[in-house]
């Protein structure tokens, strides 16, 4: 079920830091599917996003992105639970509830970063996530998100 579009550039009136397609200075992260219950987004640090060492990926910027990988995945997934692809119909919104975060090694800036997200849990309201950003092949960090339905006007 690999998707070729992002899920982001599917999401309307989406202006996140991490992942709005209509922030022109956010992190513009893109998600795709790789089965359905898991998705995978590649980003590329740049040296702006370092930590107090130069060498080292802030922990703010891993934090936003494994947020926002892990949310739009809910989101998605929510969209597929109704039949629907993102974006079709009525707007569906989910915010973290919950982002718990361990870091396991410092991430290098120079090397692509790679997240991938698996849905654990799906409820109306709730889907439980986990994820694991790596680098260079080795884990970083991993995660256990939990994404909360919003409603559309918030």
């Amino acid at each position: 079920m690999q998707s070729k579009t992002a899920i982001q550039d599917l999401m309307q009136n989406n202006h996140c830091h991490g992942c709005g397609t209509e922030n022109p200075q956010g992190l513009q992260i893109k998600s795709y599917w790789v089965d359905e219950n898991t998705t995978e987004c590649r980003f590329d640090p740049q040296p702006h996003h370092c930590a107090g060492p130069l060498k080292y990926l802030n922990g703010g910027i891993i934090a936003t992105v494994i947020d926002c990988h892990a949310v739009g995945t809910a989101m998605a997934k929510a969209y597929m639970e109704e039949g629907r692809e993102v974006g079709e119909g009525e707007q569906i919104w989910f915010v973290t509830g919950k982002l718990d975060l361990d870091f396991h090694k410092p991430t290098a800036i120079d090397q692509q970063v790679l997240v991938a997200a698996r849905v654990e849990q799906v409820r109306p309201k709730k889907i439980v996530l986990s994820c694991e950003l790596s680098s260079n092949g080795e884990a970083c960090v991993t995660a256990k998100v939990i994404a909360v339905r919003a409603p559309n006007n918030w």
